[in-house]
């Protein structure tokens, strides 16, 4: 019989999780945007007016609630104007960030909002502080989102697009402490307020402003933006000049000179990762307490709008496009993740990992060569917690000793759990970070009772293994025949390095 028991009280739910935790990043970076979302109409591989259609069906069934464009530190040398109306006329651009390419702009305003269209995702567009001007971003936005016979809407009608898109989401720069400006705290505080003043609300389209936050443990940065938040005495919208602060985050082995390699590691290695995946909670933790203490309501959210792995680049690519394969370690540091966005629903309202396409820790790879399309282990990972979104939290209180396991200056649990419910339904999701051991666990399930249940499971034979276009099903979900009736509720077998979600129907 298991040692560990795992308490959820099922008539007891707590603060929703928004599905837009489970949101998405496609930065104009390597082969995120062209060869992975856009292949141009005259492509030989399937499309709808030059947008990938396999990439959108995979998509879809992940129920992509929404998508960050055009990044990352792209955004911050991005001219909107340069990607609307023809596209043999649009000008030039040198990514200078990403690989020094040029960029044809191929790909913009209308191009994403179609795709957002496509998805049926909800799309967040990061403005462009560091390089543009105040006057710029209002006219996107105006663009985008005016109905009437304004400059800026009869302009988007006379390139095809007659009625307004719904924006919900905007950024206020990016990263402006480093590549969106170099700025301090203070200096990019006053700017938000500036630029947010004038990135307007048109018609019925209200938008949800986001400043650029800190990098990682930086609570300062977040203090400097939470003093300048709040519109006293206006008698407007008491959230503020924006509406939530962002944060990054990446998770690597190593440090920023060394990553530490995407498939050539060791348990070690395994077990570093996964310290630094669980220290994402002792950041949200750091954030959340000076957020609080200038907004104990919490009606600024917290959007930690890049995360996830960062390695070094795949050997035989381009250093600057950030290709990098995708193992079941990343489906675990994943996992880890979205528990930990779980408990703090309150406050964190969404969440983009970084990126959808063969970039970083990326949902799909396409073959450059080949055409083929492979779902990543971390594509799994979000597939099989789509039962999470929009649910209410349930607290989960562990009876006895969670293992771990000491690395990387402290000791690491090797066990991550969350749960919610909707609908009469509830989910509970189990990851197992133990690289060689399994173990088992009871969930005491109590206030409602459990009519029927059924599992799946995500493992591998290594830590190493990824899928590949000859292989592309090498980590994929399966049923789960590990789990029973306990006097107590149920108990679960966890295999060593696997990630567990258990479905509950209710009566």
């Amino acid at each position: 019989m298991s040692s560990l028991t795992a308490v959820i009280d099922l008539d007891l739910p707590g603060p929703t999780i928004s599905r837009h935790v489970y949101g998405h990043f496609a930065e104009h970076l390597g082969r995120c945007i062209y060869g992975g979302f856009w292949v141009g109409e005259d492509s030989p591989v399937p499309n709808v007016r030059g947008i990938r259609s396999d990439v959108v069906e995979a998509l879809r069934a992940l129920r992509i609630p929404n998508l960050r464009w055009p990044g990352g530190c792209f955004a911050d040398d991005y001219h909107w104007r340069d990607g609307i109306g023809p596209r043999d006329q649009r000008p030039r651009m040198v990514n200078s960030h990403w690989g020094d390419v040029v960029e044809d702009n191929a790909f913009g305003t209308h191009e994403f909002l179609d795709l957002c269209e496509m998805l049926g995702a909800e799309p967040y567009i990061t403005g462009n502080v560091g390089s543009g001007t105040v006057r710029e971003m209002s006219e996107w936005v105006e663009y985008v989102t005016r109905a009437d016979d304004s400059p800026m809407a009869a302009l988007r009608r006379s390139h095809g697009r007659e009625e307004p898109w719904k924006l919900p989401y905007f950024g206020l720069g990016n990263e402006p402490w480093g590549c969106g400006g170099n700025m301090t705290g203070e200096h990019y505080a006053d700017l938000a307020r500036q630029y947010a003043t004038y990135a307007r609300n048109h018609g019925g389209n209200t938008l949800y402003k986001i400043a650029a936050g800190a990098n990682a443990d930086d609570y300062a940065w977040t203090e400097a933006l939470m003093k300048v938040s709040q519109k006293l005495g206006c008698g407007c919208d008491p959230r503020g000049f924006f509406q939530a602060i962002s944060l990054h985050y990446y998770t690597m082995s190593g440090d920023w000179s060394v990553k530490g390699h995407a498939t050539d590691f060791d348990v070690e290695d395994w077990y570093v990762t996964m310290r630094r995946a669980h220290r994402m909670g002792e950041i949200l933790r750091g954030h959340a307490n000076v957020m609080d203490a200038y907004d104990p309501e919490q009606r600024i959210g917290l959007v930690i709008d890049e995360w996830g792995t960062w390695w070094e680049v795949q050997e035989g690519t381009n250093p600057g496009f950030l290709h990098q394969q995708n193992t079941l370690r990343d489906a675990l540091v994943a996992s880890v993740h979205l528990d930990i966005f779980h408990r703090y629903a309150q406050r964190v309202s969404m969440a983009n990992i970084a990126q959808t396409v063969n970039v970083l820790q990326a949902m799909i790879l396409t073959d450059p060569d080949s055409g083929a399309l492979v779902l990543t282990p971390t594509y799994h990972v979000f597939e099989m917690n789509t039962g999470h979104h929009d649910a209410s939290s349930l607290a989960v209180h562990v009876k006895g000793e969670i293992p771990t396991r000491a690395t990387d200056g402290a000791d690491v649990p090797l066990l991550s759990m969350s749960a919610s419910t909707k609908d009469g339904t509830a989910l509970v999701s189990l990851s197992n970070l133990d690289a060689d051991a399994p173990t088992s666990i009871v969930l005491d399930l109590r206030g409602r009772e459990v009519t029927g249940f059924e599992a799946r499971v995500l493992t591998a034979p290594t830590i190493q293994t990824h899928n590949t276009p000859e292989h592309p099903d090498a980590v994929a979900p399966v049923a789960h025949d590990g789990v029973r009736r306990h006097p107590r509720g149920l108990e679960v077998d966890l295999p060593a390095r696997s990630y567990t979600t258990v479905r509950l129907v209710l009566a």
